[in-house]
């Protein structure tokens, strides 16, 4: 949800973007996926990660070492 919003993206545009990277995964899904209703899929963690350009480590919420 931060990195989205931090890019002023809507679940229907990531939705879209996600799609173009060749990951089928509608609005609906993306919203359950922030609520923590649905599991992601590691093959749907890589495109995330690439699409919002964060780091996967960074997604799954493990903390850096300056943290």
């Amino acid at each position: 949800h931060q990195a989205r919003t931090a890019m002023r993206l809507s679940q229907a545009d990531l939705a879209a973007r996600m799609q173009v990277n060749g990951v089928t995964i509608e609005r609906e899904a993306i919203s359950k996926i922030e609520t923590g209703d649905r599991f992601i899929t590691d093959y749907e963690l890589m495109v995330f990660s690439r699409v919002l350009g964060v780091s996967v480590n960074w997604l799954m919420g493990e903390k850096g070492p300056e943290q």
